[in-house]
């Protein structure tokens, strides 16, 4: 089930407890699953309907940035939770530090 996201939106977990805003989206509808099943919009707490796959688990921590493998997508984790973030099958990865510029 696609979802069309938008900066600033807010979407969670239907697993879990996990919670997050976007910061990046793209301008098409994703797929975009938490615990492999798709995102809800908005953060009105209703009762978790289902329990985390294991196929993406591994979690997701408050104050850390998730991105899809093209950067199109970018989300801010606000409550953490034991299920991961997903996009067609893959999941995202934390994105890293810039590094800073040498000060030679």
């Amino acid at each position: 089930m696609a979802i069309q996201l938008r900066t600033g939106g807010r979407v969670r977990s239907a697993t879990c407890t996990a919670e997050f805003i976007v910061v990046k989206a793209p301008a098409e509808p994703v797929d975009l699953r938490c615990g492999g099943e798709p995102v809800i919009a908005g953060v009105v707490r209703q009762d978790v309907t289902g329990s985390p796959g294991t196929a993406v688990d591994g979690g997701s921590s408050i104050g850390k940035r998730y991105v899809d493998a093209t950067g199109a997508i970018e989300v801010l984790c606000t409550k953490s939770g034991p299920s991961a973030l997903s996009t067609a099958g893959e999941p995202l990865v934390v994105k890293g530090a810039k590094p800073l510029p040498s000060s030679d």
